[in-house]
């Protein structure tokens, strides 16, 4: 199993060295430590597919999705994965993704590890970096004082508007704190969450605005 995972890691490697630097193998590697630090409350994960999940979480997302690049089931092949264990990866990434609030349902204790450890990176401190890391990236508003953040919205939707960074809070980070599943996410996020809070509050004391059209 450290083979497979040792030829998706030097597959991986050169994919994120495209991505901003949101979305780069530095997220991986925090996402993985999150993700190991989770799964040290729950024994009975398997590690593998965690790993593997997380290593390969973010090469089919549609916002970085080229040609190409090998897809993940392509890569899990290509590293010597068997259907049985790519079917298990493919399952646990498939439940990670926000996608505007349409999740898919946690399917296996792997899937809530690897989600609530990806979240994780996108709250506290280096969520707040990645948000305006991202939006510098796709030319996105600090804010903007006439935008109301949604409340609903299809995946389409919630992929295609071009919102200012400030508006992605109240969209997706601040929901994310009472969406993990784990319990030691649960705990990790309080922090996290905090912090974006007293962000935020700073903000419109800088700016007399904290987003949300307020």
């Amino acid at each position: 199993m450290e083979t497979i995972i040792r030829n998706v890691t030097e597959r991986v490697i050169d994919i994120y060295r495209k991505f901003d630097a949101s979305h780069d193998y530095d997220h991986i590697l925090r996402v993985m430590k999150n993700a190991e630090e989770i799964a040290l409350t729950m024994p009975e994960a398997e590690l593998t597919v965690i790993k593997l999940a997380v290593l390969l979480h973010d090469i089919d997302d549609p916002k970085y999705k080229t040609n190409g690049n090998m897809s993940t089931s392509e890569l899990l092949h290509f590293a010597g994965a068997d259907d049985e264990l790519a079917m298990k990866v493919l399952k646990t990434i498939k439940s990670v993704s926000f996608n505007g609030g349409n999740e898919e349902e946690i399917v296996s204790i792997e899937g809530a590890i690897v989600r609530d450890a990806d979240r994780l990176d996108a709250i506290g401190a280096i969520g707040i970096a990645r948000t305006f890391a991202f939006g510098g990236a796709r030319g996105r508003k600090l804010y903007d004082a006439d935008e109301i953040a949604r409340t609903e919205m299809s995946e389409d939707e919630y992929r295609s508007r071009n919102t200012a960074s400030v508006t992605h809070f109240y969209e997706k980070l601040l929901l994310l704190k009472d969406l993990m599943v784990t319990e030691e996410g649960k705990r990790l996020a309080e922090e996290r969450h905090a912090f974006m809070i007293e962000f935020l509050e700073q903000l419109k004391a800088e700016t007399g605005f904290d987003g949300n059209g307020k």
